[in-house]
């Protein structure tokens, strides 16, 4: 697998590259082999103005599937990188679309355009 991990907004130390890898590997080892590539892009989004704004933003390539993207913002960055990669450890969820309002988008956008 291999991983890309860039920052912005404030150096990318060789503990946070670490932690970072060690808790993809983790979400991900029930994937193995189908994993082509993970890009991480970690944010400094406020910059020195402080707040919630660590963002943690993680992109897997899946061989023959879609990529999958999580992205997760805190005050802290280990946090934010944390609940991202739980993320991609938790199957999604299916919400169930009631027909009708499938069928009168669908229908709205055809006499729109």
């Amino acid at each position: 697998m291999q991983i890309d991990i860039q920052s912005q907004g404030f150096a990318l130390t060789h503990a946070r590259r670490e932690y970072t890898e060690r808790r993809l590997q983790f979400a991900l080892a029930r994937v193995g082999d189908g994993v082509r590539r993970v890009t991480v892009r970690l944010f400094d989004v406020n910059g020195p103005r402080g707040g919630i704004d660590k963002r943690c933003r993680i992109q897997v390539m899946l061989d023959g599937l879609a990529d999958v993207v999580v992205e997760d913002t805190e005050a802290d960055l280990y946090v934010a990188i944390d609940r991202a990669t739980a993320n991609l450890a938790t199957p999604p969820t299916r919400q169930p679309i009631s027909r009708p309002t499938a069928l009168n988008s669908i229908g709205k956008a055809l006499l729109s355009g």
